[in-house]
């Protein structure tokens, strides 16, 4: 993996982060930027596994959609757990 790949997936993670605090209403900047860097990791596998397929034209688009579902589903579990 490449540096600029390093780059562009924490760039997805940070604004899957701001979206999913925005979705699901709460946390501060630095905790929704870490639930949205570990939402893209949770994302990019749960998308899949469930047979769900997001294209919306442009690859960087689709990311940070695939990545904010995720971010939400852990903002969502973390609250359930707490």
């Amino acid at each position: 993996m490449t540096p600029v790949q390093i780059l562009i997936i924490l760039g997805v993670g940070l604004v899957a982060g701001w979206l999913a605090c925005r979705v699901v209403a709460g946390g501060g900047p630095v905790q929704c930027r870490l639930w949205g860097l570990l939402g893209a990791v949770v994302g990019g596998v749960l998308f899949p596994a469930l047979g769900i397929s997001v294209n919306l034209g442009h690859p960087l688009l689709s990311s940070v959609v695939v990545a904010a579902g995720g971010a939400i589903v852990v903002v969502v579990l973390a609250r359930l757990i707490a």
